[in-house]
């Protein structure tokens, strides 16, 4: 692109704090790519302006809400909760990323684990990852039985029709995104020495078990979706417009209300 080719508005946002900072701390500056990152992130400031006023609501209302993020390993729903969270009260909200459950948890009844994170009156809670693990990670690994699974999904809906019905509000994302495009992320964590710590054993398995994922992922989408609780399926292969779809349905689909 060249000076010619810049609208005025370009110009102003390529000469900005943030324009170039942007342009100074990329490997290749590519002026198109630059203008439509600023855009976005100039989006992305107003979205999270609503954020905080729907934050407010939440505490001034007693309001609960659950926000779960779902996906293929890579697609980006840690960096969404991080980017949704930026500039929220610490106090009114919870990221929860659960680990390997240990052995008493494995022996408790499998929501159980999930319940003790659940929002109180006032707060929103993120699951990056949540108790879908056992419909997808846990079959696809062997993380846990036939008759689990199947118990898991007989439970799931009535689970979360009475966390509805107990005036909580609930939103499903899945992060969806190509094989190939895993594979890059894959190539870029390994290659980096400072997030070569992401990669977990669960991971490396991921292109291997690529069709397995697949047919699991289809039949959570398909039977645990309801009017109620829906999942909305984010395209993950461009994180900016991921990022911004799943801020702009939260903003839609909870009814906060501004002084």
């Amino acid at each position: 692109m060249s000076k010619n080719q810049l609208s005025d508005n370009d110009l102003k946002l390529l000469n900005s704090k943030t324009g170039i900072y942007t342009m100074l701390t990329s490997e290749k500056i590519d002026l198109r790519n630059t203008v439509e990152e600023l855009e976005n992130t100039k989006k992305l400031r107003t979205l999270q302006e609503d954020l905080i006023k729907l934050q407010n609501w939440v505490v001034r209302e007693g309001k609960k809400v659950i926000v779960i993020l779902e996906g293929r390993d890579f697609a980006g729903k840690g960096g969404a909760i991080k980017c949704i969270t930026e500039f929220l009260n610490p106090r009114n909200y919870r990221m929860i990323a659960l680990g390997i459950p240990t052995e008493e948890e494995l022996k408790q009844w499998y929501f159980q684990r999930y319940v003790q994170y659940l929002p109180k009156p006032g707060q929103i809670v993120f699951f990056d990852r949540s108790w879908y693990n056992r419909a997808m990670v846990e079959p696809v690994n062997g993380f846990c039985t036939k008759k689990e699974y199947q118990v898991f999904m007989t439970q799931v809906k009535p689970f979360e029709r009475m966390l509805i019905q107990s005036d909580t509000y609930l939103l499903k994302f899945y992060y969806s995104i190509s094989k190939e495009e895993q594979a890059r992320r894959f190539d870029v964590v390994r290659n980096n020495p400072l997030k070569k710590w992401k990669m977990s054993p669960v991971d490396k398995n991921a292109q291997k078990l690529w069709d397995v994922y697949t047919e699991y992922e289809e039949k959570m989408l398909k039977k645990t979706s309801n009017k109620r609780a829906p999942w909305h399926v984010i395209d993950a292969n461009f994180t900016s417009a991921a990022r911004l779809e799943t801020i702009k349905c939260i903003l839609k689909e909870i009814p906060y209300k501004t002084k």
